[in-house]
């Protein structure tokens, strides 16, 4: 089989390294610690480079990127160590607003000039999917939303929220606007830095009710397993990286300590463990997406095993640099966290293990 990148992938990949290589471990500190998290600014720039184009079809104004094509991206995102929300915020709405057929909403997503959130866990449901604290009911004006969501990635970002809510039974998508009557938020940060929050609705009326089906998000959520674990896959490359550089400088008892054998095993161990990762990672993105059942599954089997060898990388990088390796000084810290929030996102390992267990 060719393993070998197209020319348009390696342009993808090579467009992302240039764009994040301006942002050092300072710069991202700041930007982190901005009102919002991240700047909107840099984000059309992200976006008039096509990186979320590619997650939308070309019957929608996108690119009609591949899984392979998506995988590649977002590892390239990890192994920059870039604090942008391509992931969460551009692809996730934009696989959403695709398969609900609104292009029009789609193409602004894709264009940068609006930025939407996905509004779907609840405070005592852990990672399911089913919507029981939100309620959609019918009125004068088609339908008022009541409730509350939490782990609203880019709450202070967003210009809307894709919010699911239960109507007749069932899980349905809506799409709210941040400045609708009745739309409270409440942020917090993250491990990462970033920016999520409560969203809080009092018959809030929505926009547009989107035609996605449970099934319709089940497949999403699994298509963001597999970038949220090539994300990681990206992130642990760095995080051996940086680590190597380090013990190579770094000296006790008059030489440097990767010259100790002890540590050079640990690294082996690393640098295997990322390897297996990768050869993971793409086995699942080049499953056939049309049979839902094995991609899911391949999906799943990938963020679990995943999770776990980059977390285990994550972890002997800042035990090799102490200390300090865990705080916002190093860009290993800023690494480790990313990669600890990556791992929960829709089901840590416990839950997509047991799921792909399940489908086996």
């Amino acid at each position: 089989m060719n393993f070998d990148l197209t020319d348009e992938q390696e342009m993808f990949r090579e467009s992302v390294t240039r764009f994040a290589a301006p942002i050092d471990v300072e710069a991202r500190r700041k930007l982190r610690l901005s009102p919002t998290g991240y700047d909107r600014e840099r984000w059309e720039s992200l976006a008039e480079m096509g990186l979320i184009a590619l997650a939308v079809s070309e019957g929608s104004g996108g690119m009609g990127g591949s899984s392979v094509d998506l995988a590649l991206v977002a590892e390239a995102i990890g192994a920059s160590n870039s604090p942008d929300p391509w992931l969460e915020l551009g692809v996730l709405p934009a696989f959403l607003l695709d398969r609900a057929g609104d292009p029009e909403t789609a193409e602004a997503v894709v264009s940068g000039q609006q930025i939407i959130s996905f509004a779907w866990a609840e405070r005592a449901k852990r990672y399911d999917l089913e919507a029981s604290h939100m309620a959609a009911e019918g009125s004068s004006d088609g339908f008022v939303l009541t409730g509350e969501k939490t782990f609203v990635m880019g709450a202070l970002l967003a210009d809307q929220f894709i919010v699911t809510a239960k109507c007749d039974g069932a899980t349905t998508c809506f799409l709210v606007p941040r400045d609708a009557q009745g739309v409270e938020v409440r942020a917090y940060r993250l491990t990462d830095g970033s920016i999520a929050g409560e969203l809080k609705l009092t018959r809030a009326v929505p926009s547009a009710r989107l035609n996605l089906s449970r099934g319709d998000l089940d497949e999403i959520v699994g298509a963001m397993r597999l970038y949220a674990a090539a994300e990681m896959v990206g992130l642990g490359q760095r995080l051996l990286d940086d680590t190597l550089v380090y013990v190579k400088e770094r000296e006790q008892f008059g030489v440097a300590i990767g010259s100790f054998q002890a540590l050079q095993h640990r690294l082996v161990d690393c640098y295997a463990k990322i390897e297996q990762s990768r050869s993971m990672l793409y086995r699942a993105a080049m499953t056939d997406p049309a049979d839902r059942a094995q991609f899911q599954r391949a999906a799943a089997g990938a963020k679990a095993f995943i999770s776990e060898q980059v977390d285990f990388i994550a972890r002997e990088a800042v035990q090799m640099h102490g200390g300090m390796g865990i705080t916002d000084e190093l860009a290993i810290g800023h690494a480790m966290k990313r990669v600890m929030v990556l791992a929960r996102l829709f089901g840590d390992t416990d839950t997509v293990l047991a799921e792909y267990a399940l489908a086996a």
